[in-house]
């Protein structure tokens, strides 16, 4: 992924059976590192013939003086009201313009491929350190990076572990959120998910089987159900539950701007959210404000979250830090409880009895 002829520095380091920090501090004549270990990663070097990529250099030094948040745009929450990346960017702006460092959002389409668009913006030198988003288990952006010995922080776990990152805590979130429903009597939960191979969905899924085993309570297959992150991944989350042949009690939304489509869908129905289901959102959204019944989710403080974003990307930005892991932090989220969960299970019958039923409450408007 964006070679530009000759080994890079990942193929060094297998070469060396070394990890990639280790060569990088060698190339950089880290003090850390022994005369002897520094001489043999540059025989090898010589010998292979590694060119340390200029870009990377370049970045080191600063001359761009802005730091680029890499964000996707095909995501409900842009969608339907940016209500998470900008708030973010209002804590990181402020620690980075306290180092005179700009900070450049680069918008990434649903028609663009994100690992060629990362390619691009590193060859043009747009900034001296790059932020990327929805990290994958696999996630090559991580790799490319670290290969071109560029500063960066993700947004979330992914890719090689050798890399500094903050993340939201999903896993912790989910296990919250099942603890909490079967504090109320139910088992029968379900799980909606996003449908992309996204590391937060798998930590998601990973709290919430968890918990379950923990508390001796069966986990349905069926009842972990992926749609797209979407306006209208809602509405096909319910279209899921109405049609079970025994429904669950209660449903966890590892994205909160699933209940949208799901309330609107349930009303049509004669399902009435927040008494004939319980749901539990992600994250207290604005977007989600005016739901009735109001939506039990999780907050953080954004602005805070984004300026401990800029201090450890501030920490990838400097000399010292070449070639280190970085930090790698996970942030917890307290729950807000709302209106759509605090009750025991009812014994009703199966939601698709319902289905015909005509519900005299007002349905939500559909986002626009």
């Amino acid at each position: 992924m964006g070679k530009t002829g000759g080994i890079g520095i990942r193929e060094l380091a297998a070469e060396l059976g070394m990890s990639i920090s280790t060569v990088s501090r060698a190339m950089n004549s880290r003090a850390e590192v022994s005369a002897a270990t520094k001489a043999r990663v540059m025989a090898a070097a010589e010998r292979l013939g590694y060119q340390p990529n200029q870009s990377g250099r370049t970045l080191r030094r600063g001359i761009t003086g802005a730091v680029a948040l890499v964000m996707q745009t095909n995501t409900a929450r842009t969608e339907m009201g940016e209500t998470f990346y900008f708030s973010l960017c209002n804590g990181l702006q402020q620690v980075l313009a306290a180092q005179s460092l700009d900070l450049v959002l680069l918008p990434v389409g649903p028609s663009t491929d994100p690992d060629q668009f990362l390619v691009n913006a590193v060859d043009r030198h747009i900034a001296d350190a790059f932020i990327i988003a929805n990290t994958r288990p696999a996630d090559r952006r991580v790799e490319f990076l670290a290969e071109r010995a560029v500063p960066f922080v993700t947004l979330g776990r992914g890719g090689t572990s050798e890399h500094a990152w903050l993340d939201l805590d999903f896993e912790g979130v989910a296990a919250q959120s099942v603890a909490r429903l079967l504090a109320f009597g139910h088992e029968r939960i379900a799980l909606a998910s996003d449908d992309r191979d996204i590391n937060s969905t798998s930590e998601f899924i990973g709290g919430y089987r968890r918990t379950l085993a923990e508390h001796d309570v069966s986990v349905e297959q069926t009842w972990e159900i992926r749609v797209p992150d979407s306006p209208e991944g809602g509405a096909m989350l319910a279209e899921h539950l109405l049609e079970m042949p025994v429904c669950p009690t209660a449903v966890v939304l590892a994205q909160e701007t699933l209940a949208l489509g799901l309330y609107r869908r349930l009303y049509r129905a004669g399902v009435r959210p927040g008494q004939d289901l319980a749901v539990v959102g992600f994250r207290k959204n604005p977007v989600c404000a005016y739901l009735e019944p109001s939506l039990t989710s999780f907050e953080v403080s954004l602005e805070n979250y984004g300026k401990r974003l800029g201090e450890i990307v501030l920490e990838q930005l400097a000399p010292s830090a070449r070639g280190e892991c970085g930090r790698q932090e996970v942030w917890s989220m307290a729950v807000a409880p709302g209106e759509s969960d605090g009750y025991p299970p009812r014994a009703t019958p199966r939601l698709t009895d319902r289905s015909n039923a005509t519900d005299t409450r007002t349905a939500p408007a559909e986002p626009r």
